[in-house]
């Protein structure tokens, strides 16, 4: 996927935390009114509360959330109208078709103060590209992708028709937990697609478990869906 989505990738999509602005608000306001002690009391609540930095992630199972990633895939794919058949895996990153899914670990901790990976939490996402796709199809695809994505209440976090050379199409939703991005690079005629879905506790994982939950998944072949 593109580097904004860093999906990875996401500069960890789900480690969105609605709580942190408004915590550091009123920490900056007592430090100002000569309030530390109080600042202090606060700091130590969150700790022990885990209230500050949350880990909160749903139980569900890495098949699940693969499936989940994938199907995001899927509807990107139809509605640009491609009619191939990408099978799983890839033989050249950046050259060749792809169709993967990956998992990557999800962060915890006190922002600023500490990033640590939390146990038994994983992400998944799901890229996929094709090449020899032509401008007419590309650019007629991109155009209709950017109207869904809104119609289905995603956010257009960026969007450029080639003034750097590509053409890029990035959305997100849920605070950023869900992204999706896509890329058409017009001197390779080649397109590429992703989704990250949010950070999940793998229900199976046991202490000593090594790698992130899932990196073991393998998706469905990527084609058109009958009836699309």
């Amino acid at each position: 996927m593109p580097a904004e989505t860093a999906p990875t990738k996401p500069t960890t999509p789900s480690a969105t935390l609605p709580s942190d602005s408004r915590v550091s608000s009123f920490a900056f306001k007592a430090l100002g009114c000569g309030c530390a002690p109080v600042v202090v009391l606060v700091l130590v609540v969150l700790i022990a509360s885990g209230s500050w930095g949350s880990t909160d992630f749903p139980r569900v199972a890495p098949e699940e959330m693969a499936s989940r990633a994938f199907q995001r895939s899927q509807e990107a794919y139809d509605v640009v109208g491609f009619k191939r058949t990408v099978r799983p895996g890839v033989e050249d990153v950046g050259v060749t078709t792809e169709n993967t899914l990956s998992s990557s670990f999800c962060h915890g901790g006190l922002t600023g103060l500490e990033d640590k990976t939390v146990d038994g939490a994983y992400q998944m996402s799901h890229s996929w590209a094709l090449d020899h796709v032509p401008a007419r199809q590309a650019v007629s695809g991109l155009h209709r992708l950017h109207q869904h994505l809104k119609d289905k209440g995603w956010e257009i976090t960026s969007s450029s028709e080639g003034e750097q050379g590509n053409w890029d199409l990035f959305a997100k939703r849920d605070d950023g937990a869900e992204r999706m991005s896509f890329t058409w690079y017009p001197e390779r005629e080649y397109f590429t697609g992703g989704a990250g879905v949010p950070c999940a506790y793998d229900p199976a994982w046991k202490k000593g478990d090594v790698g992130p939950s899932g990196d073991d998944q393998t998706p469905p072949a990527l084609g058109p869906r009958s009836g699309t």
